[in-house]
């Protein structure tokens, strides 16, 4: 039976398997037959650390931004109490050094190297947390993808995901409609979430839409999304 994919979908979630992996590897290496010094287990010790770090940093950021709100508008607008002392988070001493970008991307490569490993087992891939839990198959007469829209500079992104369905899955057909008359026309198939459209954007206000729907080779599964717009050019 299919099983989940084990990368969470949240970063704080990423981060804990990240340093579970790390933690636990080590006794796992010599059944794996892979040695200590292995450059991929030595860097995946640096992404894993640098990643935790990151991701409390970035949650500290958010709460100092929050209350430099309150700050910038009690100077903007006054009032009878000041917001509590901001404390703005800088780096602490001995925060982990910085790596190479990708950490995800050479997560799974090493993932992948560890299960193909001649002495790797299930108990293995529990301890390290790369076990994804048995999945049952979805209904895909109805299963629908779910669309977001985010304009970034010059670009729309098309924010999707798997829904935990990926092992069941194989693509996602996108469509478009740039308000030009045309209609909904074929824009893309992704196999991985999210899509850039970088179309030109028109000189003038115009409303793109998008629709997808999922697909198991060469047939479309489930129904189409709901219909999601966004306002560009101008």
């Amino acid at each position: 039976m299919a099983k989940s994919d084990y990368m969470p979908n949240q970063d704080e979630g990423k981060a804990s398997l990240f340093v579970l992996f790390r933690d636990n590897i080590g006794a796992q290496l010599a059944t794996l037959g892979i040695p200590a010094a292995d450059p991929d287990i030595i860097q995946q010790a640096a992404d894993a650390s640098r990643f935790r770090g990151i991701v409390d940093f970035c949650g500290n950021m958010q709460n100092a931004a929050q209350s430099w709100t309150a700050e910038k508008n009690y100077e903007r607008d006054g009032g009878d109490t000041a917001p509590a002392g901001q404390v703005v988070p800088a780096l602490p001493a001995g925060f982990p050094a910085a790596v190479p970008a990708g950490i995800v991307t050479r997560f799974r490569a090493l993932v992948k190297r560890v299960k193909a490993a001649k002495n790797y087992s299930a108990a293995i891939g529990q301890a390290l947390g790369i076990e994804g839990s048995v999945q049952g198959a979805p209904d895909l007469t109805t299963l629908q993808a779910i669309l977001t829209l985010t304009l970034m500079g010059n670009a729309v992104l098309v924010g999707w995901g798997w829904q935990g369905f990926s092992a069941f899955l194989d693509m996602l057909e996108l469509q478009v409609d740039r308000g030009d008359g045309k209609g909904f026309v074929f824009l893309t198939y992704d196999t991985t979430p999210n899509y850039t459209d970088t179309a030109p954007l028109p000189a003038t206000l115009a409303k793109w839409k998008y629709r997808a729907i999922y697909r198991v080779g060469d047939a479309q599964v489930g129904a189409w999304s709901n219909e999601v717009g966004i306002t560009v050019g101008g």
